[in-house]
C-alpha cells in the first residue's frame, strides 16, 4: 500500500461523477459484477484491472498463501492458451500484463494502447474463468513460490513488516502474510484451488476498473459478454476488529544491520481519523523533510533508511516507523523515535509542519492523476471499501480540513500508551533491543 493509498473519503453514491474534464461512470451487471471507468481522451493508453474482493485475510491456517498461489497459477495456461501464448499475445500488442495479491484483494491488470483493450480483456477473462490449473504445473509453481518465500525470509528489510503485523495482530486474519507459509503452500492441491476460486472469485466480488482513452459503453458490453453468465455468491468471512498487542519481539539473523518496526494502533478504512493520521505520518516520516529523516539520518547519521507509514484495512489499522541501523546504534535510534512520538503527543506539530504535510499529500494525490494505472487503482479500491465513486477534490478537502485540534485528539489515540511494540531482525545473540 502506498504511503497515502488508503485515503478514501466517505461520500454519497452517484453512478456518474465529473472529475475535472473527465467522467467516471459506474455500472453493475445483473449478476453483481461492478464496472468503473474513467474516460481520459487526451491519452493513448488504457489501464484496466479485474479486482477480486478476496485476499490473504480470507485464508485459514491450512491454506495460508493460497490467494497469492492462485495469482501465480492463472498465468500458467487456459483451455485455449498456453502460458507462452498468454505472454506472446501481450508482447505482440506492446502491452503489459501483471497481477498482485494483498491482504484484502487480488488484482489482475493490463496496460495497453486503447485499440487493444478488447484483446487485454479477453486474455484476462480467459485467465480468470478458464485456467487449467494443471496438476504438474501446480507442483512446478510450488517450487517457485517456495523459493519466493525463502527469498522474502532472506530479506530482513521486507520480512520485518510481515513480522510486525503478525506480532501486533496475533491470530487475526489481517496478520496473515500474503505469501503464506512454506508448510501450507507445499500441501496445496488442485481441489483446494478450485474450491477457493469457486467460493471467492464470484461475480459479486469482481470489480472491473479502467482508466484512459476508452468508451464506457463499449467496455461494459465486452465485460458483460465475458462475465455476464458467471454465477455464485461469495462466502463472506466473519469480520472483527483486531486487538493490538504491545509485546515486542526480535529474530536473530546474521545481518549487518538491525531492521525494525516500532508502531502503535492506527485506524480502519472506515474511520475518518485516518486523514489526520496521514498528516502525522507525513510529519514524522513521510519524506526527506520529515522529523525522523532529518534527526536520525541527516543530523546524526545513524541510519540510511528511516520512515513511517500507516496501514489501513476494513477492520483496523496500525502506524509504524521502519528503520535499519547498526547494532551499536539501535537503542539510540529507538529512543529518538519514542521521543518524536512523545513530542507529537505533548506538543502537537507546528503550523509550518501542518501546511507542509497537507501540500505534500495534496501534491502526491494530484500528481498520481497523471498515471492511468493510479486512476484505475484508486477507483477500484474506493469501490471495494466503500461502494462509492470518489471525486479527487473531496479527497483533498478531507486532508486540508485537518486542524491542530484534530492532531492532538488523534495523537492521544495513537501515542497515548507509553509502550510501543518493537519487532526487529538482526544480530541479537549478545544484545537485547530496548523495550
Amino acid at each position: 500500500m502506498g504511503v497515502w493509498g488508503f485515503l478514501t473519503p466517505i461520500l454519497p453514491h452517484p453512478h456518474t461523477l465529473q472529475i475535472g474534464a473527465h467522467m467516471v461512470k459506474k455500472e453493475t451487471l445483473p449478476n453483481g459484477v461492478r464496472i468503473l471507468t474513467e474516460s481520459v481522451p487526451h491519452v493513448q493508453s488504457v489501464s484496466v484491472g479485474i479486482w477480486m474482493n478476496s485476499g490473504a485475510r480470507d485464508e485459514d491456517e491450512a491454506n495460508r498463501g493460497i490467494s497469492h498461489f492462485i495469482e501465480h497459477m492463472l498465468f500458467k495456461g487456459t483451455e485455449t492458451r498456453s502460458a507462452r501464448q498468454i505472454a506472446d499475445e501481450f508482447d505482440c500488442i506492446g502491452g503489459q500484463l501483471n497481477a498482485f495479491t494483498e491482504k484484502e484483494y487480488t488484482c489482475y491488470f493490463a496496460k495497453v494502447l486503447s485499440e487493444h483493450v478488447p484483446v487485454a480483456l479477453d486474455v484476462l477473462a480467459d485467465m480468470l474463468l478458464h485456467s487449467m490449473l494443471d496438476v504438474q504445473e501446480i507442483e512446478l509453481e510450488k517450487k517457485v513460490v517456495l523459493e519466493e518465500i525463502k527469498r522474502h525470509e532472506d530479506t530482513p528489510e521486507d520480512l520485518v513488516h510481515d513480522m510486525f503485523a503478525q506480532s501486533v495482530w496475533g491470530n487475526h486474519p489481517l496478520g496473515n502474510p500474503v505469501l503464506g507459509t512454506s508448510k501450507a503452500v507445499a500441501k496445496l492441491s488442485r481441489a483446494d484451488l478450485l474450491e477457493f476460486t469457486r467460493t471467492r472469485y464470484t461475480p459479486d466480488s469482481i470489480v472491473v476498473s479502467a482508466a484512459g482513452n476508452l468508451v464506457h459503453e463499449q467496455l461494459v458490453e465486452q465485460i458483460n459478454s465475458l462475465f455476464g453468465d458467471l454465477e455464485g455468491k461469495k462466502i463472506a468471512p466473519v469480520q472483527s476488529a483486531p486487538s493490538f498487542s504491545s509485546l515486542s519481539s526480535k529474530s536473530s539473523r546474521t545481518t549487518e544491520q538491525v531492521h525494525f518496526c516500532m508502531g502503535a494502533p492506527g485506524f480502519s478504512q472506515l474511520d475518518p481519523d485516518k486523514f489526520v493520521l496521514a498528516i502525522i505520518d507525513a510529519t514524522l516520516g513521510g519524506g526527506m523533510s520529515s522529523r525522523l529523516f532529518q534527526e536520525i539520518r541527516e543530523n546524526r547519521g545513524l541510519a540510511y533508511a528511516i520512515g513511517s507509514y500507516s496501514a489501513s484495512y476494513r477492520e483496523g489499522g496500525f502506524f509504524t516507523v521502519y528503520g535499519g541501523t547498526s547494532m551499536e546504534h539501535v537503542d539510540e535510534v529507538l529512543d529518538l523515535v519514542r521521543k518524536e512520538f512523545s513530542s507529537i503527543l505533548k506538543e502537537n506539530i507546528t503550523d509550518d509542519e501542518l501546511a507542509r504535510a497537507k501540500n505534500q499529500i495534496r501534491g502526491a494525490l494530484v500528481l498520481s492523476q497523471e498515471s492511468m494505472s493510479s486512476r484505475m487503482i484508486r477507483m477500484a479500491k474506493s469501490e471495494l471499501y466503500f461502494g462509492r465513486l470518489i471525486a479527487l477534490d473531496e479527497l483533498i478537502k478531507a486532508v486540508l480540513k485537518v486542524t491542530h485540534e484534530d492532531i492532538g485528539s488523534v495523537a492521544s489515540r495513537v501515542f497515548g500508551e507509553s509502550v510501543y511494540p518493537v519487532v526487529a531482525v538482526g544480530p541479537f545473540k549478545k544484545r537485547k533491543v530496548a523495550q
